[in-house]
């Protein structure tokens, strides 16, 4: 990994109070010519209701085969952070980072799982999958999409 190609690592953290993909950072994969899966756990996810304002609480999963790029852990958890005072629905938090990680790094495939605490006695894990189009990846997209729980 090149120290350049990073600008967080090192130095004092500074919280974004706003949705912030910006704060995104990616280096680049020593073994890009091996497929591998990189697991991220978030146990302490928050976003607000779009609608009363009421905070939501979640454990987000990512799970990616890379190809050229990387996420940064330290920016990947500032850019979660940000979420704390976003309101939005528990889909729409999933979608939004999922597009904005493959927006940073086109990886080959990735998932991303929200498994959000009841609200009103319903919990709602909503999971969003996308494939490099044209690729087996595109079909392991759609496979893990139906076969991953109940529909």
């Amino acid at each position: 990994m090149e120290k350049r190609e990073l600008t967080l690592l090192g130095k004092k953290t500074d919280y974004r109070q706003d949705y912030a993909p910006e704060v995104l950072e990616a280096f680049t994969n020593r073994h890009p010519e091996r497929d591998y899966r990189v697991h991220f756990d978030c146990p302490e996810f928050t976003s607000l209701c779009p609608i009363t304002g009421q905070p939501d609480f979640a454990t987000i999963t990512i799970d990616y085969i890379p190809d050229v790029k990387m996420v940064e852990s330290k920016s990947l958890k500032l850019y979660l952070f940000s979420f704390r005072t976003h309101g939005a629905f528990h889909e729409d938090c999933v979608n939004l980072i999922m597009k904005d990680l493959i927006r940073l790094m086109d990886p080959k495939y990735i998932e991303v799982r929200g498994i959000f605490t009841p609200r009103g006695g319903i919990s709602i894990h909503p999971l969003c999958t996308y494939g490099r189009p044209g690729t087996r990846y595109e079909a392991l997209a759609e496979r893990r999409l139906f076969d991953s729980g109940p529909l």
